[in-house]
This record gives C-alpha cells, sequence and structure tokens, in this order.
C-alpha cells in the first residue's frame, strides 16, 4: 500500500517549466530506485493524454500502462516547487505527488489527497518550510459532522432497544461513516436521556467519520425507567464538530423536538440536515476497471459542465456531491461495480442532459470498458479449465453419505426436489402509479400471509421467526426506498429486487456472524414478494411421505410443510444453528444439512434414508436397511421411554464402576430441568451464553443473581462453570472484538479475558460469591500454554483473597491440541480435565466444525482425537486428577464404551440426553469398554473406530 511520509519528500526545487519538472520528477524516481529512466516517457505521455492537475496547486504525474515495464518498485515521491509550475496553461502547481505503480495503487494516493483538496491549501503548500508542514496540510482533517437525510428514518418499527441500535448502526453503515464493530460500541446503559421518549448514544468505536443517525419509532418502547420513541445515535471521534453538535443538542433540547416530524424530510428539515433534493434522478453502473480515477472523472467532470444546471451524484445510495467538481468526484471512491446516481436541477439544460450523462459513464469516459452485468456471466479462465471445477461426486445407492445433523429423528421417503423459484420480470415500467399499486398490494397479501402463519405457529420460535418477517414488511424506510426506484422508471419487481439484495448484502458484510447469518431471512421475504410480483406459484408438495430436498430451506418454506406427509428434510448447504434447523426442530421433523451439491441432481423418484441424529443418509437404500431403520426408530422410541423412567438411577457398570453422568447448560433457568431428566451435577455451563441473555454487559450483581439459579436448582450437586468463551463463532453483540482473517485461531476464550483481567476477575468473584460453600468447579476455555494458566490463576487467586470458596476446584478444557500434549506438566497443577471434543476435533483435523461441506468429515472418534484423549486421561490419573468430556461425542453412542475404556470419569452431556446416556453406561462392562478401546487406538481411521465399536455394540 503507498503512504505518504517524510522521507519521501523533496523541498525547494526549482523548475521552469513542466517538462524540466517532469525531467526533475523522473530523476528522483531513478536515484531512489524506483524506475528506470525511459519512464521519464510515460510520465509525459500521460500528460499529453490529459493534465494531471488536480487543484489546490497540487498535480499528481504519473506514467501511462504501457510504461509500467520501467517501473522497478512501487513507490511515490513528493516534490515542492515554491515558484510553481504552469501545468495546464492555467494553473501553478506547488506539489507534484509523482507516482510509480505497477497496478492502479495511485488510486489510494487520490483517496489520501481528496481532504486537502476540499480545503484552501494552495497558499500554505507554496509558502511551507519543512515536509512535516507538507504532510500535515496534506493529513490535515477538519472537523465535522455529518447531518444528511438519508441517516434519518421515521416510522421504524422496534420491538427492543437492540432493535433501535441495530437499524441506527445500519443507516450509519450504509453511509459508510462506520465500519463493521460500531453496533458493538453502543451500549444502552450509556444511553442520555433529553427530554421525555428522546435518547441520545454516543460511541467512538469504528467511526470513520463523524455522524448523526435518528431513529423514529412508529410506537415507543419501555427503555430503563421510561420509555424511548426517539433515538439519536451520534457516532463521534477526535474529528467531530463540537460546535456544530452542540448546536444540534440545542435544537433537540426545545420542548417537542422532533415530535411533529413524520418523514425522513421533515427530520432533517428539524435539525437542520442536508436532504435530497426532489430532483430528476438516473442511475448506472460504473464499469470502468480502475474506477474513477483522475481521468475518467475528468471526463466526467467536463460531461456535466456542458449544461447549465446543477448536476449531483451518489455513490450506492450515499451523499450528493457535485458532479461538477473533480474534487468532488474523487472523494467518493467509485469502484467498479458500484452505482452512480445522478440528480439534475429541475427546469434546466442538465435535467435535459440526464440521458448524455449516463450514457457516457456507460461508455467508460474515454476508457475501454467491459460492461459489469456482461463480466459477470463471461467465463473465467479458470472457468474453462476443468481442472478449477470442483468435482461433485455422484452419491451411490445403498451407500452411506454424511452430512450435518441438524434435527433428531430417522425418516424414510421418496426424495422431493424443491428448486429455487425462477422470477422473470420486465426491468423497467413506464406506469410508476401502477408499479406502486401492484407493490403495495403484494406486500400487504405476504404480511397478511405471515400474520396467518403467526396465528397457526405451534411453537413460540416459529413465531418469533415470522414475526420479525412481517417486521421487515412494515419498515417504512424499505418501502420508501423501493419507492424511489419505481420512480426512476424501474418496475415493481425490479425495484423491490435490487433493494432487498442490497441490505441483504449489507447483513452479510456485519462483523457480527449471528446478524450477518439473517441475510437469507431477508432473501426468505424478499422471495415471497417477488412470487406474488411475477405470479410465481409455490410448487405442490405430494401428497405422499416424502423427503424435501433443497439448496437451503428457507423458514417460510418449513413453516408451510405439512408435518403428516413431509418426513424429514436434507439439504445441500446450511448448517445447524441456522432458522430452518430451529424450526425444522420446533415442528420435529428430521433434519441433516450441509450433504453437498450432489443432492440436488438426484433421479426422480429417488428415496431417501436420512438421520437426523448423526447425520447420516442414504440414497435408494435396501429395503432391509429401510427396515431395520424403522424397527431402530421403535426401538429407540422404547429404549428413551425405560431410560426416562430409570434416570434418577446412578450410571453404574455392570462391574460396579460408576461414571458421573452431568449436564451441559447454556441457560440458567435449564437447571431445574436438568435435575428431574437425571442430572448428577452441571458438567458445562457455558457462561458466554449467560452474557448472551442480555442487552448489554451484566455487572457483578447481576451475574451472581444469575449463578445462583443454577446453584440453588443442584442443591449439593457439583457445578461446573466455564468462564467467558467468546470470539470465533460466538460474538458478543456489546463487546466489540478486532475482525479477524481467522477469529478461530484469535482472540478467544481465555485469551480474550486475559486482555480484559478485570472482566474475568469481576465474573470469578461473581461465581465465587454466588455458590456460597457449595461445590464450585471453574474451568478456563482455549488454554493453549502454561503461562496462560498461571496467568488465570492468578488472577483467581487475587479474586479468593477477598472471597474464600471452601469447596472449590480448578482446571482447564482441553480443547487446543498443545494441552493435551502438555497434560503431564498441567497435571500437576489443576484440579480437572474437561475435554471439548467439538473444539479439540476442529483443531487437530483442521476443519471448520460450522463449515458447509467438510463438517461432515470432522469425527471427533478419528484416532488422533482418542490418542490425545488417552494421553490427557493417563496423565490425569497418574496424579490424582478427573477428566470429564464435555462435547458432543460424550453422547454418542458409539462414543460412550470408548471413553469409559480410555478411563474418562465423567460425561457431559445435553439434558435430553442424560437418560440415554446413564441407561447405556449400565449395559458396560468396564473390562470389555478397555479392551475396545485399546483396539480403537490402533485404528487408522473414523470410519475403522465406528465400525469396531458397531460390532462390539
Amino acid at each position: 500500500m503507498l503512504t505518504l511520509s517524510t522521507e519521501h519528500i523533496r523541498m525547494r526545487q526549482q523548475a521552469a517549466d513542466k517538462e524540466e519538472a517532469l525531467q526533475i520528477l523522473a530523476d528522483i524516481l531513478v536515484a531512489d530506485g524506483l524506475t528506470i529512466p525511459e519512464y521519464l516517457n510515460g510520465l509525459k505521455a500521460r500528460e499529453a493524454q490529459t493534465s494531471t492537475y488536480l487543484g489546490q496547486g497540487i498535480a499528481i504525474p504519473h506514467g501511462t500502462p504501457e510504461s509500467r515495464t520501467s517501473i522497478l518498485n512501487t513507490g511515490v515521491r513528493l516534490v515542492h516547487f515554491p515558484d510553481g509550475v504552469l501545468w495546464d496553461g492555467e494553473n501553478q502547481a506547488y506539489l507534484a505527488v509523482v507516482i510509480a505503480a505497477k497496478s492502479d495503487e495511485h488510486l489510494q494516493i487520490l483517496q489520501l489527497l481528496t481532504r486537502a483538496l476540499s480545503e484552501n491549501v494552495e497558499q500554505a503548500l507554496r509558502t511551507a518550510e519543512t515536509p512535516e508542514q507538507i504532510l500535515s496540510l496534506l493529513n490535515a482533517e477538519p472537523d465535522s459532522l455529518l447531518l444528511h437525510e438519508n441517516l434519518m428514518s421515521a416510522g421504524a418499527d422496534a420491538a427492543d432497544i437492540d432493535d433501535v441500535l441495530y437499524q441506527a448502526a445500519v443507516l450509519l453503515k450504509k453511509q459508510k461513516v462506520v465500519a463493521p464493530g460500531f453496533l458493538s460500541a453502543l451500549k444502552p446503559q450509556d444511553a442520555v436521556q433529553l427530554q421525555d421518549g428522546l435518547w441520545c448514544l454516543t460511541a467512538e468505536d469504528a467511526v470513520l467519520q463523524p455522524a448523526v443517525a435518528i431513529v423514529k419509532l412508529k410506537e415507543a418502547i419501555p427503555f430503563r425507567d421510561g420509555s424511548l420513541s426517539t433515538l439519536v445515535c451520534v457516532a463521534a471521534n477526535d474529528k467531530l464538530d463540537l460546535q456544530r453538535l452542540s448546536h444540534l443538542m440545542d435544537m433537540l433540547f426545545q420542548p417537542k423536538a422532533l415530535q411533529n416530524s413524520e418523514s425522513r424530510r421533515e427530520l432533517a428539515l428539524a435539525v437542520g440536515a442536508e436532504t435530497v433534493p426532489d430532483w430528476q434522478s438516473a442511475g448506472v453502473v460504473l464499469a470502468n476497471a480502475h474506477g474513477l480515477h483522475a481521468r475518467p472523472a475528468t471526463a466526467l467532470a467536463n460531461v456535466c459542465k456542458e449544461f447549465d444546471g446543477e448536476v449531483k451524484v451518489s455513490l450506492d445510495g450515499g451523499s450528493y456531491v457535485s458532479a461538477k467538481s473533480l474534487t468532488k468526484l474523487l472523494s467518493l471512491g467509485a469502484e467498479r461495480g458500484q452505482t452512480l446516481t445522478f440528480i439534475a436541477e429541475p427546469d434546466s439544460e442538465a435535467e435535459a442532459g440526464l440521458p448524455q450523462i449516463i450514457q457516457a459513464v456507460r461508455s467508460g469516459l474515454g476508457e475501454e470498458v467491459e460492461a459489469v452485468e456482461e463480466a459477470a456471466h463471461s467465463p473465467s479462465t479458470a472457468g474453462n479449465n476443468d481442472a478449477f471445477a470442483v468435482e461433485v461426486a455422484a452419491l451411490q445407492d445403498d451407500v452411506r453419505n454424511q452430512g450435518v445433523a441438524a434435527s433428531p429423528g430417522l425418516a424414510a421417503g421418496k426424495a422431493y426436489l424443491m428448486k429455487e423459484a425462477s422470477f422473470h420480470y420486465p426491468h423497467t415500467a413506464e406506469d410508476s402509479e401502477a408499479e406502486h399499486s401492484k407493490l403495495q398490494q403484494a406486500v400487504a397479501d405476504v404480511k397478511a400471509e405471515l400474520a396467518q402463519m403467526v396465528a397457526q405457529a405451534k411453537s413460540k420460535d416459529i413465531r418469533q421467526i415470522f414475526t420479525a418477517h412481517a417486521a421487515l414488511l412494515d419498515d417504512p424506510d424499505l418501502l420508501q426506498q423501493v419507492d424511489a426506484g419505481i420512480r426512476q422508471q424501474l418496475s415493481a419487481a425490479a425495484a423491490w429486487h435490487s433493494h432487498i439484495e442490497t441490505l441483504a448484502k449489507e447483513q452479510e458484510a456485519l462483523n457480527n456472524p449471528l446478524l450477518a447469518g439473517r441475510a437469507a431471512d431477508l432473501r426468505d421475504v424478499g422471495n415471497k414478494v417477488m412470487a406474488l410480483l411475477c405470479g410465481v406459484k409455490a410448487a405442490e408438495e405430494p401428497q405422499e411421505p416424502y423427503i424435501l430436498v433443497m439448496e437451503d430451506v428457507v423458514p417460510s418454506v418449513v413453516a408451510r410443510l405439512d408435518q403428516q406427509k413431509v418426513a424429514g428434510i436434507l439439504t445441500a448447504a446450511g448448517g445447524a444453528s441456522s432458522h430452518s434447523a430451529i424450526v425444522a426442530r420446533a415442528l420435529g421433523i428430521a433434519a441433516v444439512v450441509g450433504a453437498g451439491e450432489a443432492v440436488l441432481s438426484l433421479p426422480e423418484g429417488s428415496t431417501l434414508l436420512i438421520n437426523g441424529e448423526d447425520g447420516a443418509f442414504y440414497l435408494n437404500p435396501a429395503q432391509s436397511r429401510i427396515d431395520e431403520a424403522m424397527q431402530q426408530r421403535a426401538l429407540m422410541q422404547e429404549q428413551r421411554k425405560l431410560a426416562e423412567a430409570h434416570c434418577m438411577e446412578a450410571a453404574v457398570t455392570t462391574d460396579g464402576h460408576r461414571v458421573e453422568v452431568a449436564a451441559n447448560l447454556g441457560k440458567v433457568a435449564d437447571a431445574a430441568g436438568a435435575v428431574q431428566r437425571g442430572a448428577e451435577a452441571v458438567g458445562l455451563l457455558r457462561t458466554e451464553l449467560v452474557f448472551m441473555s442480555h442487552a448489554s454487559a451484566p455487572d457483578e450483581a447481576q451475574q451472581e443473581k444469575d449463578y445462583r439459579v443454577v446453584f440453588d436448582a443442584m442443591g449439593s450437586r457439583p457445578v461446573v462453570v466455564r468462564t467467558l468463551d467468546v470470539g470465533g463463532d460466538k460474538p458478543l453483540p456489546y463487546l466489540p472484538l478486532p475482525k479477524e482473517d481467522n477469529p478461530f485461531l484469535g482472540e478467544r476464550g481465555l485469551r480474550m479475558t486475559l486482555r480484559r483481567p478485570q472482566l474475568l476477575r469481576q465474573q470469578l468473584s461473581a461465581l465465587l460469591k454466588a455458590a456460597d460453600g457449595r461445590p464450585l468447579r471453574i474451568m478456563f476455555p482455549m488454554v493453549g500454554r502454561l503461562e496462560e494458566w498461571h496467568a488465570a490463576k492468578a488472577i483467581l487467586d487475587d479474586a479468593l483473597a477477598e472471597t474464600p470458596c471452601p469447596n472449590l476446584q480448578v482446571g482447564i478444557m482441553v480443547e487446543v491440541p498443545s494441552v493435551a500434549l502438555i497434560a503431564e506438566h498441567l497435571a500437576k497443577e489443576v484440579d480437572f480435565f474437561s475435554i471439548g471434543t467439538n473444539d479439540l476435533t476442529q483443531y487437530v483435523l483442521a476443519i471448520d466444525r460450522g463449515h458447509p461441506i467438510l463438517s461432515a468429515e470432522a469425527d471427533g472418534l478419528h484416532p488422533s482425537i482418542l490418542q490425545l484423549i488417552s494421553q490427557t486421561v493417563t496423565a490425569a490419573h497418574r496424579h490424582g486428577k478427573w477428566v470429564g468430556v464435555c462435547g458432543e461425542l460424550a453422547a454418542d453412542s458409539k462414543a460412550v464404551p470408548i471413553l469409559l475404556g480410555l478411563g474418562v470419569d465423567e460425561l457431559s452431556v445435553s439434558a435430553g440426553s442424560i437418560p440415554l446416556v446413564k441407561a447405556q453406561v449400565r449395559r458396560l462392562n468396564t473390562p470389555e469398554c478397555k479392551e475396545l478401546a485399546a483396539e480403537a487406538l490402533t485404528c487408522a481411521t473414523a470410519a475403522e473406530v465406528r465400525s469396531l465399536s458397531s460390532r462390539n455394540g
């Protein structure tokens, strides 16, 4: 990346004319090892094409693409000409920023210079005495505060403060004034009440430009000790214009401020914000390969100057700037594929000239371009080479295939492949009023359908999902943006699809996997409206029981299913935590997801057998396999009834060896239910889920109150608590974490809390107080090194000095392979190990357990995992310490006898699995389990281990 620094600045150079100045610049580049002398020809050729003078006494000479062969190293030099050089026959250049770039790096310099170009720096550049002064002028950024109509929202729907904060953050992010992470910085407890219902909240993290967003609700929501009807959200940094902010606050403190503002325009006018002119508009996608850099920007400004009257342009719905100003055009930073929207002053030449301006941009502004739409569909070099294509292996009949278990159950039936609807519609329409009416009717019909779905829903999860879908259609800003497209002569379908896709992509770009994953919901709702606009009817499901097969089942499809007909669901993509999986589980429909693209090419009439317990599925299974599966289902149902009847009995093997069976908990309220299912302890309390149940960070008192619920329910039973484990796939909305290329290998678990020691100490103090003498077992997650254990233990010892805990054990989770390998050292110091087989498997096999394709290959019974478990248990027992397993493997019927044989002392599983695990343990014999485990350690693959366990089961 090119940067500007003082060592690259040459002060007080003299040149009689531009030709001599170019020679001086070329000599400097050669002397600094950036180019060979022939680069001078490229500098001259570029000036012959178009002047590189930008404004404010600054020129940016650079070579043509053909001269790049003369570049040795990419770089930039700033050359000061205090007497000036006549650069374009009219303007004097006092600073030449000469660039030697092998690609389009000069665009970065243009972006750096746009702030200086917007200020009057010409005289200061001419009289500058030092490189530091030059650099200060170029990097100068005036105090500012963006107030714009596009940052306002009126009549918004919100269920709680989280909804309001999300809407405010989206407004700011869409205008590119905040970066990912801003939403996490908004803390409701910091909000300040300006007057009844009107609140102000400021955040400073991830702010690119100071700005204010205002969200006014259709109906007030309860907030703190009162209500909130309007939120003023201030994105602040050290360049905040305090004077303008103070003026805004003075207006907002006026009685009944904003009460009568019922639209975005009225809100903007009330606070003195810039408004969007109600002028004729037209949009075009920028096709230039290197974006709107100096040459095409100059051409565009010149085209617009041909017409009397004002012409403004915005980038992807952002603020409008003058299209006749080169510096303003460059400040947009427009890239290929982005949309430029032009507006022109009414009743002017410019209004009549809009089509010519659009055509000029479409034609490339003097550069050869390939239309973006054509480029998107043209075959790439890789696409023409079969070696680059992902091989989709055809499924074989009656052979086990693996997907991701999403909803438990065994199911068999004919495959019914439901293909995604294809929408065909005209892109433009002459009658805007008719298109507006079509849209209103379609939206109303979908809202009515969703209301019926909510009313008929048998599950709270389903009601919540479809209530949220309906709320999307009540968003006035959404409808206003689509209406704006219709007014630009787009058809209702084209305007709707374009805006929904834009919103979905913005959602996917959020630095929060949970929120980003909801882009599917936006598209789901959008497609329902599209179906009505385009007259596409939903496919009719078969009359006989079937297995639904899709790319990825969206919630509305699942909710429409007739449970008497659909036996199960099989998808090519998706994960076990998607909304579709939640709905399937709520309806009790067996589901396997992430099965791969091959399932989308099943022959018509194929039969499928799926197992939602372990993610296995079979194409055209033998009738004997189906019969066996159905018998297994009936047997499993009978076994569950029997196991639940004896769930309070201890898990003791036939030879008298007792194994503790504990519960994994995510909600404190679930502890009492786990005891009723036979839990002998809590083997894993996921405190990150306790944190997530609060809209803002719980303080020590609130945490203590939450943890006491668990201790009270468990009585004298031990409670193993994992300290806060966020990062990776578990973001915490109000705890901003830096964006990482690989968060699973980054600031996660104990690594995160050790860098926030006060947060860890507060949690430990709350746990010690909540235990109140009852058996507490604290374990630290994501430990990879002995030093991390020592650092965490020191913080705990400090907390214990204030709050002693007589019945305490302290251990660590074995998730990172390094810990298992040094278990002998750690076993001398810890009280216990708890093996998290989900993450351990992920890290040992280098497979993201949420990967839609590879996750099926991450099997915890792989011999490498078993070797690490064995090594951990051996080291622990040698020093008299116990070992638990709290991952999914602990409830896997094929794994339980092997884990017992390896010497695992505790199995911690979901509350629903406790009766079955205890029942299985009571059928096992310890010596036989040890023989099985010893043989499993000699296997080469997970499949061999599973086969071995089945033969001995």
